[in-house]
């Protein structure tokens, strides 16, 4: 594998007026927020931020998805991204607070 995580944040717009996205909500600020707190700490070889279109998971965005693991994240803010990368990217410990609750998705989609 080429990189250890690879963390895929969604950044995803639609049309004014449509179902909510994240892209709406600070997507590309947290795709930049990811990529320098994982090149500041000296992790670019191992692990990789980007952005991604449609996580399905628009009505618990801003959301990101963090592989190998399959561990998607709900509602994340700016100020949560030293969290996620200390904790699941570094240390390998999930966020659980951060967890997406795929009950609740289920009962907010269209």
């Amino acid at each position: 594998m080429l990189y250890s995580k690879h963390v895929f944040i969604c950044t995803n717009q639609r049309p004014e007026g449509s179902r909510v996205c994240c892209g709406e909500s600070h997507g590309l600020a947290l795709v930049a927020a990811f990529k320098k707190a994982i090149k500041d700490r000296g992790l670019q070889t191992e692990i990789r931020a980007q952005r991604t279109g449609c996580l399905e998971a628009c009505e618990m965005g801003p959301s990101l998805v963090v592989y190998p693991e399959g561990v998607f994240y709900a509602h994340v803010q700016l100020s949560d991204v030293d969290e996620i990368v200390t904790e699941h990217l570094e240390n390998n410990r999930v966020v659980s607070r951060l967890l997406m609750d795929y009950d609740k998705l289920k009962e907010l989609k269209p």
